[in-house]
């Protein structure tokens, strides 16, 4: 049984003719209490030369965080991948947890990115175990770009999508900032699975967390909405991320994906009336259907449901109360208008982009929305982004941060994954500094599940409290003083008042005076041969430096980089005293070649010690 309800985003709409409103629809399994589904799950982690190091010790201790939580009815898979694909655990049930995470704890960095073999791999071993009673997945964590395999984006989404049509759905997880974000969200919306932004590595277990507990609270699966419009009635945009189809008499289909438990599945859609007369007004009939769980099995369920709006005069309109679903209906409204935005400015559309960004701020600040503290929230990462669009400036991260921003609110109902964003702002190094706290308040910038909050430090203030504080100045670690706080009119949060400064106390050294710049000096000239590999210094730290492996072509040694952003197959210029098959290197900077086609390796050579994961 699904639950459907829906309401409007005004109560009384007016009558008239072309009216514009917005709907807020939502969808619930219906079951008084739910088994816990059984999983088949198939790890697949990118181990290539961009993850060696912490990235990959912290995403291994992820995996064996994961082992942790399953139970021995459950199915495991884990297949690493660089440019060779391994099944480091074949598919079985878990019930040797300490045997798995050993295999998993002998993992090491190696060299470029076969994202297509791993992760198809995965699917492989998913398929051996289908059990369509269970939720069969593959979670597919990678750092870098596809340069080996299959490498074309649509084709990748294209098959996450035929594959999640055979029962295997896919949940893709990218890390740091190297990923192509475009490709993982476009694999799992076509899976209907979910995504996550890792922004930091330590973040690692916790994201995998998020997405075992919603693994756990699947209770419904491939949930498909139908939209019967009424006469004069016309579907302008949808608000929530959805597969967009039509059937054979043009209706609208929205793929809505998995339900869970406890959580409501939100569709929102903006829709044109081109007449209302005063009275109940049919809008649509919404025909649904889902695999949901019913006595401890999944079963298809339909249903329809009728759309009806009450139409009231201009004056009742007017005097009608706003509903209570313009908060859920404003995030939504964020949401898209982020995508836009980010779709705007990668079309060179900058001014636009901006102008979007800002009008909405306009209109949630003429409602009266900054006033709660999660919109008061949004409004500042929407001037963030207007600012740094309109100085062409937006950056990897920025990107980054706003598709997942976006991605998360019109996928899911979880404050946990709305508005995260730990990216330091660049205003903070030109802020004045004051080494005193004197008669104002201090502040510091902690983070907090994925997100930069602001906190009082001062006595006479409750330190539980949220503080709205300008997004483009907030860095982790970060100390303020501000002249003063007051209390936002429902008494929830706190608002800075007059000027603020940064805190740095005599004495400490101040890690935000400038951008922080790698140590390494390019000197542009060829690295120096030593007399073999053992004589070379050793690290377990990739920091800014390049990463080198070498590698047997034919009868010959050659030395390649593993880093993302360059051609894998290309030659090198590299001491040949110091190749060993296998090993790693790094180096402090790669220089192309006069020839145009090969590379020269440059500045000092360090050999890569793979870091000791401990359990």
């Amino acid at each position: 049984m699904i639950k459907t309800s829906y309401e409007f985003d005004q109560s009384i709409l007016p009558a008239g003719s072309s009216l514009k409103t917005n709907i807020l629809l939502r969808f619930r399994a219906d079951i008084a209490e739910s088994p816990r589904r059984k999983l088949n799950l198939s790890l697949v982690i990118d181990r290539s030369g961009s993850m060696a190091g912490a990235p990959l010790h912290h995403a291994l201790k992820a995996a064996e965080s994961v082992v942790d939580q399953l139970e021995p009815d459950d199915i495991l898979s884990v297949v690493v991948y660089d440019d060779e694909v391994d099944s480091v655990v074949p598919p079985q049930a878990v019930t040797n947890k300490a045997a798995l995470k050993n295999s998993i704890h002998k993992v090491r960095a190696g060299g470029i990115t076969n994202l297509s073999g791993g992760w198809l791999k995965g699917c492989e071993h998913v398929k051996t175990r289908l059990d369509p009673q269970k939720i069969n997945r593959v979670l597919l964590l990678t750092d870098g770009h596809a340069n080996m395999g299959i490498q074309d984006p649509k084709v990748l989404t294209a098959t996450s999508g035929q594959k999640a049509e055979e029962g295997i759905t896919t949940t893709t997880l990218g890390f740091a900032q190297g990923f192509n974000e475009d490709l993982l969200i476009g694999m799992a919306r076509a899976a209907t699975g979910n995504f996550y932004f890792i922004q930091s590595i330590d973040e690692a277990t916790e994201v995998f967390s998020i997405e075992l507990d919603s693994l756990r609270a699947v209770v419904g699966q491939n949930l498909k909405v139908t939209l019967e419009l009424a006469d004069g009635v016309s579907l302008v945009d949808t608000l929530s991320l959805a597969k967009v189809s039509q059937n054979d008499t043009s209706q609208a289909v929205l793929t809505l994906g998995e339900l869970y438990e406890g959580e409501d599945k939100l569709l929102g859609l903006s829709l044109v009336i081109s007449s209302a007369e005063v009275g109940e007004l049919p809008v649509m009939k919404l025909h649904y259907s889902a695999d949901v769980v019913q006595d401890d099995l999944i079963q298809s369920v339909s249903g329809t449901a009728d759309i009806i709006a009450k139409v009231g005069t201009v004056e009742e309109a007017a005097f009608a109360s706003t509903s209570h679903i313009i908060l859920e209906l404003s995030r939504l409204t964020i949401a898209k208008a982020k995508e836009t935005g980010l779709n705007l400015a990668e079309h060179d559309r900058h001014q636009e982009a901006e102008q979007t960004l800002r009008a909405l701020v306009k209109d949630l600040r003429d409602k009266g929305l900054n006033e709660n503290f999660e919109i008061a929230e949004e409004i500042d990462q929407l001037e963030y982004f207007a600012g740094r669009i309109a100085q062409k400036a937006l950056g990897n991260a920025g990107r980054k941060e706003m598709r997942d921003q976006s991605y998360q609110t019109m996928t899911r109902n979880r404050s946990d994954l709305v508005g995260r964003g730990i990216t330091t702002g660049d205003d903070v190094y030109a802020i004045p500094i004051v080494n005193e706290v004197g008669s104002g308040v201090e502040l510091c910038c902690v983070r907090e599940g994925g997100k930069l909050r602001v906190k009082v430090m001062s006595e006479g203030y409750d330190s539980t409290k949220n503080i709205q504080f300008p997004r483009a100045i907030r860095a982790e670690g970060a100390r303020y003083v501000v002249e003063g706080l007051e209390l936002s009119s429902d008494g929830t949060f706190y608002r800075v008042r007059g000027q603020i400064t940064r805190f740095a106390q005599p004495g400490e050294a101040d890690i935000f005076v400038a951008p922080r710049q790698s140590n390494i000096a390019n000197t542009g000239k060829a690295s120096k041969a030593l007399a073999s590999a053992a004589d070379l210094p050793t690290t377990d730290a990739v920091g800014d430096r390049i990463l080198v492996q070498c590698v047997k072509d034919g009868s010959k040694l050659r030395a390649r980089v593993v880093s993302d952003g360059y051609e894998p197959d290309w030659n090198m210029r590299f001491p040949r005293s110091v190749r060993e098959e296998g090993m790693l290197y790094l180096v402090d900077e790669i220089k192309t070649a006069p020839d145009g086609k090969s590379y020269i390796a440059c500045g000092e050579i360090k050999r890569f010690v793979q870091p000791t994961t401990t359990n």
